[in-house]
């Protein structure tokens, strides 16, 4: 017998009619008569006597019963399993973030998924790009979310988005700001400098060595926190993903991307034979519509 016949059989028995069982499973009577007589078939004795429109029992289905129910229930507890893990139920995701995504997009994101997923269960790290591939290798974490993806090594990423680079200044200090920032604005201006601070520092110096500006780089940090904090104590103005510089406004501080636009890639990042499973793939199309949300739009025009 196939599970198919094993679960009309339970089906019929349980309810006592065809109909009855058909309304149980959702299907229609005569498919669940035809799987009825095809299970008859194939054990060579009937399970049930058609006396007077109603089915009675054999001895043989009331002993087939005891050894079906037991593997009806099985495949109950297997199928409620399967709709655990597709909905989290009791699920712990293990995810670890850059401190850009981590100061907000990644708390937003948790928020809103936890919503329409209160059983799931958060593991939450922050990391640096040095850190990453350790935390992946060692099982510390399932997915990494970070702006560059290793090169040469066995990891699968999947893109969740863009970001760009932006001015954090206190408004004080750049009244009149424009919708966008050139380089050569900045000359003359104490800067934080963010160019030993990976993947973002070395794109933003790049950059300046492509213009041949001279910046005055009063301080070098080598955390964004650290940055962000220095301005908003009016050290002098920054050059910071948007992520960390939409986390760090506070009243008097504002941001203003740069001209020409300095963008990067935003990924998710796990070991090739650890794959994300089909609830942490709903989380990271949750984390990359917040990640659009948070990126500044393209701008073509002028200043």
């Amino acid at each position: 017998m196939k599970l198919r016949h094993i679960e009309i059989f339970h089906a019929v028995y349980v309810n006592g009619s065809v109909s009855a069982a058909a309304r149980a499973l959702h299907v229609s009577q005569p498919s669940v008569s035809k799987v009825l007589r095809h299970a008859e078939s194939l054990l060579g004795f009937p399970l049930f006597d058609r006396t007077g429109g109603k089915l009675i029992a054999t001895e043989d289905a009331h002993a087939l019963f005891g050894e079906v129910s037991e593997i009806q229930d099985r495949v109950y507890a297997l199928r409620e399993a399967s709709r655990n893990l597709k909905r989290g139920a009791g699920a712990v995701l293990k995810i670890s973030a850059l401190p850009s995504i981590a100061l907000d997009a990644l708390p937003v994101t948790v928020t809103q998924f936890l919503r329409s997923h209160s059983d799931v269960k958060f593991d939450l790290q922050t990391i640096h790009h040095e850190d990453l591939l350790r935390k992946l290798y060692e099982r510390e974490t399932d997915v990494a979310i970070a702006f560059e993806v290793p090169a040469d090594t066995p990891i699968g990423h999947q893109w969740l988005g863009a970001g760009e680079l932006v001015v954090l200044y206190r408004e004080a200090d750049l009244p009149n700001a424009p919708a966008r920032i050139e380089l050569e604005q900045l000359v003359g201006r104490p800067l934080i400098s963010l160019s030993a601070s990976g993947p973002i520092g070395q794109l933003f110096s790049k950059e300046v060595q492509r213009q041949g500006i001279e910046l005055d780089e009063v301080i070098s940090a080598r955390t964004f926190h650290i940055a962000t904090a220095l301005v908003r104590h009016g050290v002098g103005m920054t050059v910071v993903d948007n992520f960390t510089a939409r986390a760090s406004l506070t009243p008097g501080l504002s941001m203003r991307p740069l001209m020409p636009r300095l963008t990067f890639d935003v990924y998710a990042m796990h070991l090739l034979n650890r794959p994300p499973s089909v609830l942490a793939n709903n989380f990271l199309k949750a984390l990359a519509i917040t990640i659009g949300t948070q990126s500044p739009p393209p701008h073509n025009g002028g200043l």
